[in-house]
Order: C-alpha cells, then sequence, then structure tokens
C-alpha cells in the first residue's frame, strides 16, 4: 500500500481504527469491563470534539513533525460525503484530520511514533478532564 497516494478520507480509515484500538486498550488495562461504560468513556478520547481539541493542544505543544502536519491537512481537506453528528462542520473535518494523521503513521509502519502519540492523547484528555 502506498500511504503517500491515498486519499484524506481513506488515511482516516485506518485512523480512526487505529486510535479506537489504543483507546479500548486503555480502558480495559483500567480494569473495566462493561460494555456501556467502556463505550461512554471512549467517547471521552475518540469523539470529533475530543479529536479536534487533542490537534489544537499538539499544534499548541509543537508536536507535530512537518510531514506529520501534512497528513494532518490532507484529512482536514478531504472531501467527504458523511455529515457530521453532534459536532460542527469545522471540527468533524479537524477530527477527520487527527485520524488521517494516526492512519498516515500506521500505515507508514512508525510505530514508535504511533505509541507515542497514542500515549501523549491519553495523558492530555486525562489531564485536562475532556
Amino acid at each position: 500500500m502506498d500511504y503517500n497516494a491515498m486519499n484524506g478520507i481513506a488515511l482516516a480509515y485506518m485512523g480512526d481504527a487505529i486510535y479506537e484500538v489504543y483507546i479500548r486498550e486503555h480502558l480495559l488495562k483500567g480494569g473495566l469491563t462493561k460494555p456501556n461504560k467502556l463505550q461512554k468513556l471512549a467517547t471521552h478520547y475518540v469523539s470529533a470534539k475530543a479529536q479536534a481539541f487533542l490537534i489544537e493542544k499538539m499544534k499548541a505543544a509543537d508536536l507535530l513533525t512537518t510531514e506529520e502536519k501534512e497528513f494532518f491537512k490532507r484529512g482536514r481537506n478531504a472531501k467527504s460525503h458523511t455529515k457530521a453528528k453532534n459536532t460542527s462542520v469545522g471540527t468533524y473535518r479537524i477530527s477527520t484530520g487527527f485520524e488521517a494523521l494516526f492512519g498516515y503513521l500506521f500505515l507508514s509502519g512508525q510505530k514508535e511514533r504511533l505509541d507515542e502519540l497514542a500515549q501523549w492523547c491519553i495523558t492530555t484528555v486525562e489531564k485536562e478532564g475532556k
């Protein structure tokens, strides 16, 4: 697979799943086992609003490389034919960029960086109480 040739929506499709796995693993390691509780807590990490919040924090911390910013923009600027649910179009587009970043990191084999950013996101959400 050539991740460089993929559009932002395809990268986001993969990134959504990858980030979700990190969050699910984190919640299960915390001893949670009830599906309803797991789903409710997961939304604090994986909702469009949470992901847009995390991207803004990453930008403020100057955490992303130039290449990572480009893949974020590819996802953010991609034309999506789905509608935002419970959020603004702008927030939805930013969250698509977040997911595209995670898709890019996964498909380019950057597991260590993926682990680093996922842990940073988890820590940030827990610290900020989002």
